[in-house]
């Protein structure tokens, strides 16, 4: 899968190239901001036109991804939708795409920002989820021991006068902070505020991309 592998706060860690988060030993893969439901929404208040099969693409790399980490427990960090009532919207081919991934696993959805309600679509819902000493919730707090989303990382590198932006992991000792998952999410350049703030001065990134790859994160 071309993964890196890493610890955090004492727990065996996989970063995997399309930004999902893989804990082995808990059979556990986690997932954030995967906004279903983005282009459509735009589309319908008149907002920029994104290509309309985002939440098709996602749902693609999902799929990729349960089916190489055979996990059994999922875990998406919020929103997973664009909007509130989006998951009782999408169009049927989807809802039941994501009810066959669902099925025989152990499913959570936690609240975001977009989607602070529960859902009509099948799995727990929940504000944050504590596992083996670790806390999923969406937008980070203080806490040691964190994985969470919400910011949609990314890094810019200058190679060899190139400029090169990935989505990335970023991560210190206290706190993991995943990509956006979602197809056409944009993000925040995590050298820069407020991100550049939260994180200590032992963090890291974690680019996605053809292989997950650690880098040091810059003090520019």
């Amino acid at each position: 899968m071309n993964s890196h592998a890493f610890t955090f706060c004492n727990v065996a860690l996989q970063a995997l190239p399309s930004g999902a988060l893989f804990w082995p030993d808990q059979g556990l893969l986690v997932v954030s901001d995967l906004h279903f439901g983005k282009s459509a929404r735009l589309s319908a208040v008149g907002g920029a036109q994104l290509p309309p099969y985002d939440t098709q693409a996602t749902l693609e790399r999902l799929q990729a991804d349960l089916d190489a980490t055979r996990a059994a427990r999922v875990i998406c960090l919020g929103d997973s939708f664009d909007a509130a009532g989006i998951d009782s919207a999408l169009p049927e081919t989807e809802t039941l795409w994501i009810a066959q991934m669902q099925a025989g696993r152990d499913w959570t959805w936690i609240e975001g920002s977009h989607d602070p309600g529960p859902v009509a679509i099948g799995g727990a819902h929940r504000a944050d989820v504590t596992l083996g000493g670790l806390t999923f919730r969406h937008i980070a707090t203080s806490a040691v021991g964190e994985v969470s989303g919400h910011y949609h990382p990314k890094l810019r590198l200058n190679l060899k006068g190139r400029t090169l932006s990935r989505p990335c992991f970023l991560l210190d000792r206290a706190r993991l902070i995943l990509p956006a998952y979602g197809a056409y999410t944009g993000g925040l350049d995590c050298a820069r505020a407020p991100l550049r703030d939260m994180m200590g001065t032992d963090a890291r990134a974690i680019l996605t991309g053809t292989r997950a790859t650690a880098v040091p994160l810059p003090r520019s």
